[in-house]
Formats: C-alpha cells, structure tokens, sequence
C-alpha cells in the first residue's frame, strides 16, 4: 500500500488548479477588476454594470418583457426585480401589462434610458481598452471565442 503524498508533493501535482495559479481564479480576478473599474465610471451616472447590462437589452429590443431581459442575462427572476425597481425610480424604464397577455410584464425605455444610449457606452468602451492594452485584437478574439466555449461547456 502506497502511502499519501506528502504536501508538498499534492502541491506541486495540483499547483496548476489551486488558486491563485488556476484560470478559475484568473478569470474571477479579470472579472472583477473589470467590474470595479466600470463600477466607478458609472458611479457619476448612479449606475452599477448591471443597470447597463439591463440598459444594453432594451437598447437592442425596447419593450422586452422581463423573463426575456432575465434570459438574455441569465439571471434569476427576483435580481431582476430588484435592479428593474431601482432603474424605474430613477425614470430610466417603465414597466408595462403586455396587452395581448396580462401575465407578461414589458419593460420599456424611457427618454432619459434612450438619452444613455449615447453616454454608457463609450464608458464601457474605455474600461475594455484599458483592460486589453497590450492584447493585439486577434487575442481578442480568441480569448472571446474561449471565453464563449466556456460559457457552453458549463451552461
């Protein structure tokens, strides 16, 4: 019977999937830079990601009802809810019965949603040049295409 590797030995067997060396790790460290750094361009707007991301559907389909938004973000119903109130508040969205279906809920831009159009993303824009400086845009695309098989594989 052979005995338990030693420490140092399941160490340098795992190394490569322990954090901080693992792309698990790596990748929520890039995520949350990113995040953070967006979180305070948008903090003069009072905004968070989120609200952009939910911005960012209805800018490409106005009046999308919102287990569409929630789908297209994969995100849970009640975040959703949450994030949708607060952006009303601020008359960024309304919400809306759908007429045909009363169970549905719309969600709609208002102008001022429609006026960020032009102002969130070029913020988005310089967060994503500032994180891939010295990334040529062939990289680019092949971290995207791998990030997106990632995404599959565990979907």
């Amino acid at each position: 019977m052979s005995s338990p590797p030693s420490n140092g030995e399941f160490v340098n067997q795992w190394r490569h999937a322990l954090a901080p060396y693992d792309l698990g790790y790596k990748l929520k460290l890039a995520s949350q830079l990113i995040y953070r750094d967006f979180l305070e361009q948008l903090e003069p707007h009072g905004l968070t990601p989120f609200h952009y991301l939910v911005l960012c559907c209805l800018w490409e389909e106005d009046g999308l009802p919102t287990s569409g938004i929630a789908d297209k973000l994969k995100q849970l119903g009640a975040t959703l809810t949450g994030v949708v109130d607060r952006m009303e508040e601020r008359h960024l969205v309304y919400r809306e019965r759908d007429r045909a279906d009363r169970r549905i809920v719309r969600i709609w831009l208002t102008d001022e949603g429609r006026r960020l159009m032009t102002v969130l993303p070029p913020i988005g824009a310089q967060t994503i040049h500032k994180a891939t400086q010295g990334i040529s845009k062939a990289e680019q695309e092949a971290i995207s295409r791998i990030l997106d098989q990632i995404v599959l594989n565990l979907f």
